[in-house]
C-alpha cells in the first residue's frame, strides 16, 4: 500500500480581501462603489420581480432546510428588505419554520400591524420553505446556495455565500442598494439560563474554548471530540494557563445534555449537546475562542454578536473539501483552515458533490493536526489581546 502524503492547510483570515484576478468569478456588471445608493444600476431589472414586489404588503421568510444555508441566505431577504425602504414601501415582515427565534434576532422582522396588511404577500426562504408556505402569494424568492456566482467588482471578488445572495439581488432589482461588506447579518444575543448556570460554577471564567463537534458529514467532516481536546491542550499548555473547553454537539433527539468528561492536565471538558440553536447564540460571545466543522452552527458562531466591536470572538471553521470562502460568513473575526482541495474549490469556484470532484488521494479531516491548529488559535487570541 501507498502511503498518502498529508495535504497541506493554510489559514485564510476573515478580513482578507481577494482581488478579483485570484479566483473564478463573474463580473458583477458595474463598479459599485461609484454608484450611488439608491441611483439605477446600468441593468435592466427584472421587471416581473420589481411590479410583484412593490405590491406587497406583507413578507414571509420561510427555511426550513439546514441551518448554514438558512443563515447565509439571511443576506438575500436583507437586500429585498433594503430595497423596500429605498422606495418607501411599508411592509409587515414576518418569520415561519422552525428558524423563526433565530431569524428574529437579526433585527430584520417587523412586527405585522394589528389590521391585516394591505396588498399582496411575498414569500422568501429555500425551496422547502417556499412550497410549504408560498400558496397564494404574488411572488416567490428561492435563495438557493448553489445559484449566485462568485461576484466581482471595483477589482475584488466576494466569493461568501451572504455576499453572493445579496449582490445577485441587487442585480435584479436594479438599484444600488445600501448594504457593503460584510453582507450578513448578525444575531443579537441575551440573557440564558444555561449560560448563568455555567458562569456561576466558574465554566465560563479564564480562558474557555468552544468546539463545534456538530456535522451534517461525520464520515467526512467531523474532526472529533478526541483532536478538539488535543488542540485545547496544546493552547492551554502554551499559555500556562487551565482552560475550559464547551464540546458543542448538534443531535436536538433527546433534549439539552451536559457531561463533563475527565479532566487533563491542562483542560476540563464539558459536552453540550442538543441545546437549541437560539441558546448558542448567547452562549457563544463568552467564549475566547471557538473552533469547529464546516457546519451550520460554526457559522451561527461567527453571527452571534457580542465582544469587541461587538464582533464576538475569533472563529475558525475546518475546511477539508469545501471552498472555505463560499461557505463563511464574510465576517472580518470568521476565519479558515483550509486543505489543498478546498482552496482549489476555492480558486476554481467549485463544489466537490456538484461537480463530483472527490479525488482518493483526500485525507479529510486528518489533514488538520491540533499542534498546527493550536499555533492559529494562540496567534488569533494575541491578535485580539493587543
Amino acid at each position: 500500500m501507498t502511503a498518502v502524503a498529508p495535504a497541506r492547510i493554510q489559514f485564510h483570515h476573515g478580513s482578507l480581501v481577494i482581488p478579483a484576478g485570484a479566483v473564478h468569478s463573474t463580473p458583477l456588471g458595474y463598479d459599485r462603489d461609484s454608484v450611488p445608493i439608491g441611483a439605477p444600476l446600468p441593468l435592466a431589472a427584472s421587471a416581473e420581480l420589481v411590479h410583484s414586489l412593490s405590491g406587497c404588503g406583507e413578507i414571509v421568510v420561510a427555511f426550513e432546510g439546514k441551518l448554514g444555508d438558512s443563515l447565509l441566505a439571511l443576506s438575500g431577504v436583507r437586500a429585498v428588505l433594503d430595497w423596500l425602504r429605498l422606495r418607501s414601501v411599508r411592509v409587515a415582515v414576518r418569520a415561519v419554520g422552525p428558524y423563526a427565534g433565530l431569524i428574529a434576532r437579526t433585527g430584520l422582522i417587523t412586527q405585522p400591524q394589528a389590521s391585516a396588511p394591505s396588498g399582496w404577500r411575498a414569500v422568501i426562504g429555500d425551496r422547502t420553505g417556499v412550497e410549504a408556505h408560498g400558496s397564494e402569494t404574488a411572488v416567490s424568492l428561492v435563495l438557493d446556495p448553489a445559484a449566485p456566482p462568485c461576484w466581482s467588482s471595483d477589482g475584488r471578488t466576494h466569493p461568501d455565500l451572504p455576499a453572493r445572495h445579496y449582490l445577485a439581488l441587487e442585480r435584479r432589482l436594479g438599484i444600488r442598494l445600501p448594504g457593503t461588506a460584510p453582507f450578513a447579518p448578525t444575531l443579537a444575543t441575551g440573557p440564558n439560563n444555561l449560560v448563568e448556570e455555567l458562569r456561576s460554577v466558574g465554566w465560563l471564567g479564564g480562558l474557555t474554548i468552544a468546539a463545534i463537534t456538530a456535522t451534517s458529514w461525520p464520515e467526512r467532516k467531523d474532526y472529533t471530540a478526541q483532536r478538539f481536546i488535543a488542540l485545547a491542550e496544546h493552547i492551554a499548555e502554551a499559555q500556562q494557563a487551565q482552560a475550559r473547553l464547551l464540546l458543542i454537539g448538534g443531535n436536538p433527539g433527546h433534549g439539552l445534555r451536559v457531561t463533563a468528561e475527565a479532566p487533563r492536565r491542562h483542560v476540563q471538558a464539558l459536552h453540550i449537546d442538543g441545546m437549541p440553536a437560539d441558546g448558542l447564540v448567547d452562549l457563544f460571545p463568552h467564549c475566547h475562542l471557538i473552533v469547529g466543522n464546516d457546519t451550520g452552527l460554526t457559522h451561527l458562531a461567527a453571527m452571534a454578536r457580542g465582544g469587541q466591536d461587538r464582533g464576538g470572538p475569533p472563529v475558525i471553521g475546518l475546511y477539508a473539501r469545501h471552498s472555505h470562502s463560499k461557505w463563511r460568513t464574510g465576517l472580518s473575526h470568521h476565519h479558515a483552515v483550509a486543505t489543498n482541495l478546498s482552496d482549489r474549490m476555492h480558486q476554481g469556484d467549485l463544489c466537490p458533490v456538484r461537480d463530483a470532484i472527490a479525488p482518493n488521494s483526500d485525507v479529510h479531516m486528518d489533514a488538520f493536526p491540533p499542534a498546527a491548529l493550536a499555533q492559529v488559535g494562540l496567534e488569533l487570541l494575541n491578535e485580539v489581546g493587543r
